[in-house]
């Protein structure tokens, strides 16, 4: 049987905030912790031999329904962690990208946004993406609205794949932490022949070495994407 090969991976962050409770501390501390397990979890992926993208679901549509402190915090955790990673993404020569509606954040942190992604452009290990402000449903409606308004009557799958704003079609292998399993309104197109990993880990205490053996269990899968 052959090995399944994995080029995107995506990931759910789910568990900061129970991985705080668990410790008596903050739920800013849980964020702030899942933030160091981001880094280690993309260098990890930029040193893979297959991977090339790595999605992560930074913050959906539904997060601005969270307390305003909570969100406040999580903005300027973002516009912290994007300032500090800028050295890690040209060490390890990873492109950064943002999907979702990013229009609806601060003009300064929009800024932060588009200047990362354009100091990295150039990088080819691999592209970090961060899903920010997104929902699936959202950017499917978004895309199909686009071609419209180019005049498209009549609408193929490959029409719709190409207006998402994933730089990929398909992703090969879904993990999402904390036990939960659900997607939560997360790439939805792209996720139509995905193999899904589901663990009990909390984020902050996801490792490189987790992943890895999640990985290898993977490739022992057989992906028949509808055939024999």
């Amino acid at each position: 049987m052959p090995k399944s090969t994995l080029k995107n991976l995506a990931i759910i962050m789910d568990g900061n905030g129970r991985w705080a409770k668990q410790r008596g501390l903050n739920r800013t501390k849980g964020h702030e912790a899942g933030a160091e397990t981001i880094r280690d979890i993309t260098t990890y992926c930029a040193n893979h031999e297959e991977i090339e993208t790595v999605t992560f679901y930074a913050f959906s549509t539904e997060n601005w329904k969270r307390p305003k402190l909570e969100v406040d915090f999580l903005m300027r955790l973002l516009d912290r962690y994007l300032k500090n990673e800028l050295k890690t993404y040209q060490k390890e020569n990873i492109q950064f990208k943002a999907i979702g509606n990013i229009h609806e954040f601060s003009k300064t942190l929009q800024t932060r946004i588009r200047k990362t992604e354009e100091e990295t452009k150039d990088n080819t290990a691999l592209t970090q993406v961060l899903a920010l402000n997104y929902g699936g449903r959202a950017e499917i409606t978004s895309a199909v609205n686009s071609l419209i308004e180019k005049g498209k009557i009549i609408l193929s799958e490959e029409d719709i794949s190409s207006a998402l704003q994933t730089p990929y079609s398909d992703v090969d292998l879904l993990v999402r932490t904390s036990g939960e399993q659900r997607i939560s309104n997360y790439l939805l197109w792209q996720l139509s022949y995905a193999e899904f990993h589901f663990t009990d880990t909390l984020w902050p205490d996801f490792s490189a070495e987790e992943l890895d053996r999640i990985i290898n269990e993977f490739k022992q899968r057989n992906r028949r994407f509808g055939g024999l």
